[in-house]
């Protein structure tokens, strides 16, 4: 019998990793994985450990970031689903990786996760014009000309000199507006999964003072959406076509693989939420309206509203190459406001 593929998960009861995490267990060789995830309290990892899964405590805000080293050295694949912005936590599981390279004379897998392609490729319309650029993850000249001033960018670089190094090879998931539940709900059930996207905190929260949906100039910028069970799924389809080809899908300064399903105006978002502000009896009208000056001071902070005025327009096309066919819509994005209000505002 060969050995186990040893793969160890950072983020795993995260929104997209906690959905990631269900979906690997019911994969058709879960029985030759052996999977590791990192958590932050023993009552999670005792959850965790029910369902057969192996676990090691700590963070990434740990002093002592030893704990990524040791576990990525035995790993032949690590998924990192946890922060994209802090540098020495990945530095940590590149240690590791390198380790593991130098026993083994085989590169391991990372496979890095961006958060969202919204801080990378977004440009400055100030929500006054749609007509932009619309990037590919195969925009490789372009995507590795990005300057380390972009959010992200300084633990991408660590990331790609590293495969270029030749002891790993890596691959950046970008989702996009990650929004909705698991397939699978167990993690959920069990009380140790956020259901809560990360991105609309930026989106809803500088509503709730003003009782009303806002957008940027005309609210006429666009970004793109991916429902949290398609992120999951190209984790999935990415996995599948290294383990099946490992010279095959593109890493390093190849390795661009955006998540994006469909297309949304962010005037009609926030349509979305001005309505469900109504309905939740904090609202004060169904239609939303300009940020003033002065709201951008009190209620956004600048970069922020920077990003959220953007257009931020990308196909994955790269990764569709991999069989991947998401298909969620706007109209599934915007069902899900109601929900994702009520969890910001109504304890």
């Amino acid at each position: 019998m060969s050995n186990p593929l040893k793969i160890f998960i950072t983020g795993a009861t995260g929104h997209i990793g906690g959905t990631f995490l269900m979906t690997l267990l019911k994969h058709k060789d879960v029985s030759n994985f052996q999977i590791t995830a990192l958590v932050r309290s023993e009552e999670r990892g005792e959850k965790l450990k029910s369902l057969g899964i192996n676990v090691v405590k700590g963070s990434y805000t740990d002093e002592d970031l030893s704990v990524l080293t040791n576990e990525a050295a035995k790993s032949d694949i690590v998924f990192a689903i946890c922060d994209a912005d802090t540098l020495p936590p990945t530095q940590a599981i590149l240690k590791g990786l390198k380790i593991n390279f130098e026993a083994s004379g085989k590169a391991p897998i990372l496979i890095h996760t961006v958060e969202t392609n919204l801080g990378i490729i977004t440009d400055k319309s100030g929500g006054l014009a749609s007509e932009h650029y619309v990037w590919s993850d195969y925009d490789t000249e372009k995507l590795n000309a990005l300057p380390e001033s972009v959010i992200h960018r300084n633990v991408d670089n660590a990331i790609l000199e590293a495969d270029k190094a030749g002891y790993v090879k890596t691959y950046f998931i970008i989702p996009s507006t990650v929004f909705g539940e698991p397939a699978d709900k167990t993690l959920v059930d069990l009380g140790i999964q956020n259901t809560t996207s990360g991105v609309f905190k930026y989106f809803i929260t500088p509503y709730l003072g003003r009782k009303q949906g806002g957008y940027f100039g005309k609210g006429l910028n666009q970004w793109n959406l991916i429902s949290v069970q398609e992120t999951a799924d190209l984790y999935i389809a990415l996995f599948d076509a290294i383990r099946a080809n490992p010279d095959g899908p593109g890493h390093g300064t190849e390795g661009y693989y955006f998540g994006e399903s469909n297309l949304f105006f962010y005037k009609d978002l926030a349509a979305a939420v001005s309505e469900a502000l109504v309905e939740v009896g904090v609202g004060i009208s169904t239609e939303p309206s300009p940020f003033t000056p002065e709201e951008v001071e009190t209620l956004v902070h600048p970069v922020i509203a920077q990003m959220v005025g953007s257009n931020s327009h990308a196909k994955g096309d790269r990764s569709r190459a991999l069989g991947w066919k998401p298909t969620s819509t706007k109209e599934d994005l915007f069902a899900t406001i109601k929900k994702e209000v009520k969890a910001l505002y109504v304890k």
